[in-house]
């Protein structure tokens, strides 16, 4: 059961999204036709071709994770600090940990 006013956020944040990602194509194009046709001679790019290198390249070195920046930054902190207060003992038991969690999926290790 859908609850009044509930379809109409979704429904805007699915816009705001997609206007997101239809401005940063935008801005994907536009350095792309300043910067790069002068200085390695490639053709300029068309605005679908920069949303799909936009999509490509967040699927190849970005993440659609949803959290700030400043969420992530925090919780590297908190791992970095962990690390800092465990002595080399545990240290090497985490490593030993991790190199079995790693190694179920791969047969070679």
């Amino acid at each position: 059961m859908m609850y009044p006013g509930r379809s109409g956020r979704f429904f805007g944040i699915l816009m705001m999204a997609l206007s997101v990602f239809l401005l940063a194509g935008a801005v994907v194009m536009l350095l792309w036709n300043a910067i790069l046709p002068e200085i390695t001679g490639v053709k300029p790019l068309q605005f679908p071709q920069a949303l799909g290198l936009l999509l490509l390249s967040r699927l190849l070195f970005g993440s659609f994770r949803f959290a700030p920046m400043g969420a992530r930054h925090a919780a590297r902190k908190a791992w970095r600090e962990k690390w800092m207060q465990m002595n080399e003992t545990e240290r090497a038991e985490f490593r030993q940990a991790w190199k079995q969690r790693c190694a179920r999926g791969n047969p070679n290790s």
